[in-house]
C-alpha cells in the first residue's frame, strides 16, 4: 500500500452584514481523469439552508450547484478527501506515429473537437519572440513538450501574488515572475501558438517531504505541504492530456489532484458566484472577509527501503510475536517456516551481477561477508562450508553455495571462528604446508600419514596442448577462444607442471559390533605419480578414481546413510582432538593422538589382474593450497556422528598448526538432529534459504 494522505481544505467568505447569496458553482472535486486513487471524499457547505446538485460542465468537470435558501453573514466551503499517493510515471503513455515527430497535424474530427484549446490570443513583442525562439522541427513530439516546460520555468520565477485575476503573457514576460496561474497561461498560450491543443488546470498540489536528502539535486519541500494550485495540460493524439507544471519544470505526477480543466481560466475558478444586499444608499458597501486554511496528514504509510520500521514498530512487532509464541506453546502447536530472501548490494547496482547475471567477483565477496553475518547471528557454532551447489546448462562450472551447518543441541560443531579462512586473503600456504597438515590429521585419525598421496595436473595432457599451441604463442599467455582455457593453461605452465598440486588421504569410516574407526589404504594406480583429471574444479572433485583397482560390485566399499525413519538418540559429544599432552612421574610426555588402526585387509601390494580387490577405499580427503589459502575437501560420509569426529580432528589439526582452512567437498549427511543455512548466488541477487525456525 502506498503513503494515505488526508486533505483538508476550507475556504470562508464573512459579510458584516446579512447578505443575499446568489446561486454558486463549486469546483473542489477531483476531475474524471485524476490518476491518483481518491479512497474518501467529502463536501460540507454552510450555511446548512442550501440546496446541493452535482452536475458536470461541458468540459466534464465536476460542479457541485448549490441554492441558498435564507440570507446568511458567512458563507464556506470545506473539502475532506483521502488520497493514495502511488507512484505515478508521468511518461507512462504513447504517442501516435502520425505525432511522434514535431511540427504534426491533428486530423480532421480531432481538430474539430479540440477548437476550443487552440484558440489564441494576441500576444506582444517578447511573447512573439519566445514563440520564434522555441519553435523547433523535427523533434520528438515529449522533448519538445518538455522543452518548453521547462525553458518557462527557467524564465519566469515563481512569486505568491493576492491579486485577482490572471496576467497577460506579455506582462508576465516583462516582469520574469508570477504566480502559478501566471505561468500556466503562459504556457497553455505558448503551445497553441505553436499548433498544440492545450487547456489550464486547476487543481491540489500535494508535496511530502522526501525519506531521504537528495545527493544531486534540490530534496524538495522540509515538511509535507499542499495547496491549490494550477498548470497547464497538452493534448497529445494517442497519450491524451499530459500534465506539465511550468513552476516546477516537471511532468505532473501522484501530487497533481486536478480539479477542473477548461479552455480558459475562469471556467476552471474553484468557487464562482456573487452576492447582493439592501443598500442605505448610494455610498453603502458591504465589507467582505476571507480566509482559507489547507493541510495535508499522513494516516497511514508502510515501510519502505527509504523508511524502514521504527524501533517502537519493531518493539510491537517483537512484542506481538513474543504474545504469539507463548499461546502456541500453550496450545502444544509446533510451527516451523523456512523463507529465501534476496539481497543485492548498495554499490555497483548498474553491474550485471546486480541485475541479470548469477555471478560475478563483487557477488562473492559480498555473500562472503553476509554469510559470516548469519553465522554469528543464527549459529555462532557452526560449521562453514565453501561448496558447489548448481549447475546450470550453459555455465562451465556448478554455481558456489555456502552453507552454515550447527548442531541443534547447542553444542559447537566448529569452536574457534578464527580458524576459518577469510576470503581471497593469500596466508603463503604451500604445498609443504599441505603435507604437514594431512600427516597430522592423519596421525589424529588414527591411519598411516604415508597412505596421503600427493596430487599433480597431468603432465602429458597439459603437453599435448602445448604442442598443438602455435609456435610464435606463450603458453603463459595463450590465445586460446575460451578465457577459461586461457587462464588455466597459464596457471597450470605458471606454477609448474611438477608442483605438488595438493595431498588426497584415502579415508573411510568402519562401523563394526566392536566400534567403529577410520580407515585409509593404499592407491595403486598406473602411473608412477597421481595425475588429476584437468579442470578448475576443487582438487576432490578431480581424483582418478576410474585408475584404482576393480572391485566386482558386491565387494565395492559403499558410504550408507541412516534411515530417515529411524530412532536415534542424542548426539555425542564433540571429541576433544586437541593436542593437550602431559607428563607422567617420570617426566615423560604423553600424547593424547590416537594409536593408528588396523586397514581390515588393505595390502601393500596390489591384487593379481582379473580378480576383485574388496579392499580399495574409494573415498579420499584432500589438502590443497589454493591461492596461499588451505582448503579441505571433506570426503562423502554417511552417519553425522561420523562427520563430528572428523570436522573435530580438521579444526584440532588447524589449531594445532595455527593454520585457517576453508571446508569444501561433500556436505555434512541428512540428520534431524542438526540445522543450517545456505548462502547462494542467483541472477542478479544474493538468495539467502534460511532454515525453518520457531
Amino acid at each position: 500500500m502506498a503513503i494515505r494522505v488526508a486533505l483538508h481544505h476550507r475556504t470562508e467568505y464573512r459579510y458584516d452584514r446579512l447578505v443575499t447569496l446568489e446561486p454558486h458553482v463549486v469546483r473542489l472535486r477531483p476531475a474524471p481523469h485524476c490518476r491518483t486513487p481518491i479512497v474518501s471524499y467529502s463536501l460540507s457547505v454552510e450555511p446548512a439552508d442550501h440546496f446541493l446538485n452535482w452536475q458536470q460542465d461541458p468540459y466534464s468537470n465536476y460542479g457541485a450547484r448549490l441554492v441558498f435558501l435564507k440570507p446568511a453573514k458567512s458563507f464556506s466551503v470545506t473539502v475532506d478527501l483521502v488520497a493514495e499517493m502511488t507512484c505515478i510515471n508521468p511518461f507512462d503513455f504513447f504517442i501516435e506515429s502520425t505525432a511522434e515527430k514535431y511540427p504534426f497535424a491533428y486530423d480532421t474530427v480531432l481538430a474539430r473537437e479540440l477548437i476550443p484549446y487552440l484558440e489564441q490570443q494576441p500576444g506582444g513583442p517578447l511573447f512573439d519572440a519566445l514563440v520564434a525562439e522555441t519553435r523547433a522541427s523535427g523533434l520528438n513530439t515529449i522533448d519538445h513538450v518538455v522543452h518548453l516546460n521547462r525553458r518557462l520555468n527557467e524564465l519566469i520565477s515563481y512569486v505568491i501574488r493576492l491579486e485577482p485575476g490572471i496576467q497577460t503573457c506579455e506582462e508576465t514576460l516583462t516582469k520574469k515572475s508570477g504566480s502559478c496561474r501566471d505561468s500556466a497561461w503562459l504556457l497553455v498560450q505558448l503551445l497553441r501558438h505553436q499548433g498544440l491543443a492545450a487547456r489550464f488546470v486547476s487543481g491540489y498540489l500535494i508535496q511530502l517531504t522526501a525519506d531521504v536528502k537528495s545527493l544531486d539535486g534540490p530534496s524538495g519541500p522540509e515538511k509535507d505541504f499542499t495547496d491549490l494550485h494550477a498548470w497547464a495540460e497538452v493534448y497529445l493524439p494517442g497519450a491524451g492530456w499530459v500534465g506539465l507544471d511550468p513552476t516546477s519544470g516537471l511532468l505532473a505526477g501522484e501530487g497533481h489532484i486536478p480539479l477542473a480543466c477548461a479552455a480558459d481560466p475562469i471556467s476552471a475558478a474553484p468557487i464562482t458566484g456573487t452576492y447582493s444586499w439592501s443598500k442605505r444608499d448610494d455610498s453603502d458597501t458591504c465589507r467582505e472577509d476571507f480566509s482559507f486554511e489547507m493541510s495535508v496528514t499522513r494516516i497511514h504509510e508502510d515501510p519502505r527501503v527509504t523508511k524502514p520500521y521504527t524501533d517502537r514498530q519493531w518493539r510491537a512487532i517483537e512484542s506481538l510475536g513474543h504474545e504469539i509464541d507463548e499461546v502456541l506453546h500453550a496450545g502444544d502447536v509446533r510451527l516451523t517456516m523456512g523463507g529465501e530472501p534476496t539481497f543485492v548490494s548498495i554499490d555497483n547496482r548498474d553491474a550485471e551481477e546486480w541485475n541479470t547475471a548469477a555471478l560475478g567477483p563483487h557477488k562473492r565477496e559480498r555473500a562472503g561477508v553476509l554469510f559470516r553475518r548469519l553465522r554469528d547471528r543464527f549459529a555462532p557454532g557452526g560449521m562453514l562450508h565453501f561448496g558447489q551447489g548448481k549447475w546450470y546448462p550453459g555455465e562451465s562450472l556448478p554455481r558456489w553455495a555456502l552453507g552454515c551447518y550447527w548442531r541443534k543441541d547447542g553444542e559447537p560443531l566448529w569452536h574457534n571462528p578464527d580458524l576459518v579462512a577469510e576470503d581471497n586473503r593469500d596466508y603463503k600456504i604451500g604445498p609443504q604446508d599441505a603435507r604437514h597438515f594431512v600427516e597430522l590429521l592423519a596421525k589424529k585419525l588414527g591411519v598411516e600419514p604415508k597412505l596421503a598421496i600427493p596430487g599433480y595436473e597431468d603432465v602429458w595432457y597439459y603437453m599435448w596442448r602445448e604442442r598443438r599451441l602455435p609456435v610464435n604463442v606463450d603458453p603463459l599467455a595463450s590465445k586460446l577462444d575460451n578465457p577459461e582455457d586461457r587462464a588455466r593453461l597459464a596457471k597450470v605452465f605458471q606454477q609448474g607442471l611438477d608442483r605438488v598440486v595438493g595431498y588426497a588421504l584415502p579415508l573411510s569410516r568402519v562401523n563394526t559390533g566392536a566400534g567403529s574407526f577410520w580407515q585409509s589404504g593404499k592407491w595403486f594406480l598406473r602411473d608412477e605419480h597421481m595425475f588429476l583429471i584437468p579442470g578448475d574444479s576443487p582438487m576432490g572433485f578431480r581424483l582418478p578414481l576410474d585408475s584404482l583397482p576393480w572391485s566386482a560390485p558386491g565387494d565395492r566399499q559403499q558410504v550408507l546413510t541412516r534411515d530417515p525413519f529411524e530412532r536415534v538418540g542424542p548426539l555425542p559429544p564433540t571429541p576433544d582432538y586437541f593436542a593437550r599432552a602431559t607428563t607422567d612421574s617420570y617426566g615423560r610426555t604423553i600424547s593424547r593422538t590416537p594409536k593408528v588402526q588396523p586397514r581390515l585387509g588393505t595390502s601393500d601390494t596390489p591384487v593379481p589382474v582379473g580378480q576383485s580387490d574388496p579392499g580399495v577405499v574409494r573415498t579420499a580427503l584432500c589438502v590443497e593450497p589454493r591461492g596461499g589459502t588451505m582448503f579441505v575437501f571433506l570426503p562423502p560420509i554417511g552417519l553425522f556422528e561420523d562427520f563430528i569426529d572428523l570436522v573435530a580432528a580438521i579444526e584440532a589439526t588447524a589449531d594445532e598448526l595455527a593454520i585457517p582452512v576453508q571446508l569444501e567437498g561433500y556436505t555434512p549427511p541428512h540428520d534431524d538432529r542438526i540445522n543450517h543455512f545456505k548462502v547462494t548466488p542467483d541472477p542478479g541477487v544474493i538468495e539467502v534459504n534460511v532454515h525453518p525456525a520457531g
